[in-house]
């Protein structure tokens, strides 16, 4: 289980707020908060996340309970913002560094072995991966993902949101901001009700054996990457692309590349080499030898 580290105190600035908990945390780097966030947006109507102008609005269920997590950058200041309710509070400001990147170590990324990584890296260096520390948080949706097109898998993750989640505490009621239902919750969605939602018996099967070792799975955080990829590959009908989707986002594990996708390895070839590859991680390799 993640339990945000206390070496970033003396980073936090603590304001008291009546109906919340409000905190401004310093980072030593430009932090892009959007770019780093949008990762967690499932779609258009994600009803987990809502976005209003520069402030971030997330549902989110942490080890402590169902939360509004707001986080807005102050550009002018230097710092970020952030505002939390309900239960999960404390446990969301205290984890926003992880999420917007802090862990990330860039002292051994080599952006030389490929001019247009290096013309990247020197144009977007402030870029990091953040870590939720939430599996599965990031395991649902993308299971709901899988073989599927983006408006579907969209669709079905909103309706069971919709159905077997929460609104999140707090201005998230006022919102319609909502957060994924629970471990125990996905247990007892009966077979017919997955199929409403447009969700196959082949991913309702592997949503439901997950949520069975959901606690196992959430301990995973801070092992290497591979350990963590063999532990959930470990389950049947989770593959090297879904678990790849859970390290980027709850691991924050930028080596976590998602071998298998649709677009990602067409969209690389033809960026770095002018044609497209296949789902290979050979040819994805070979093209910044």
């Amino acid at each position: 289980m993640f339990h945000p580290g206390s070496a970033l105190s003396a980073a936090w600035a603590s304001v008291a707020d009546v109906d919340g908990r409000a905190r401004d945390w310093r980072p030593g780097w430009p932090c892009p908060v959007g770019p780093v966030l949008r990762i967690h947006k499932r779609g258009g109507g994600d009803p987990t996340y809502r976005i209003d102008g520069d402030r971030h609005w997330r549902g989110i269920r942490t080890p402590e309970g169902p939360t509004t997590l707001l986080v807005e950058p102050k550009a002018r200041d230097g710092v970020v913002h952030a505002e939390a309710w309900g239960p999960g509070a404390d446990w969301a400001l205290a984890a926003l560094p992880a999420m917007l990147g802090a862990d990330d170590d860039v002292s051994g990324f080599d952006p030389d072995r490929h001019p247009l990584v290096a013309e990247a890296w020197r144009r977007y260096d402030h870029l990091r991966i953040g870590r939720t520390g939430l599996v599965m948080e990031a395991l649902t949706p993308a299971v709901i993902e899988q073989k599927v097109t983006g408006q579907e898998a969209f669709a079905g993750f909103r309706m069971l949101v919709h159905r077997y989640g929460e609104r999140a505490p707090g201005p998230g009621r006022e919102l319609r901001l909502w957060v994924q239902p629970d471990a125990a919750t996905i247990r007892r969605v009966p077979s017919w009700e997955w199929l409403r939602m447009h969700v196959d018996p082949a991913r309702s099967r592997t949503l439901v054996t997950a949520a069975r070792v959901a606690d196992s799975l959430e301990r995973t955080v801070g092992l290497p990457g591979e350990e963590v990829e063999r532990r959930l590959t470990s389950l049947p009908g989770i593959g090297v692309w879904t678990a790849a989707e859970v390290r980027q986002r709850a691991h924050g594990d930028a080596d976590a590349v998602s071998f298998g996708d649709y677009h990602v390895a067409k969209d690389v070839g033809w960026a770095v080499a002018g044609r497209a590859f296949d789902d290979g991680a050979h040819a994805l390799g070979e093209a910044v030898e």
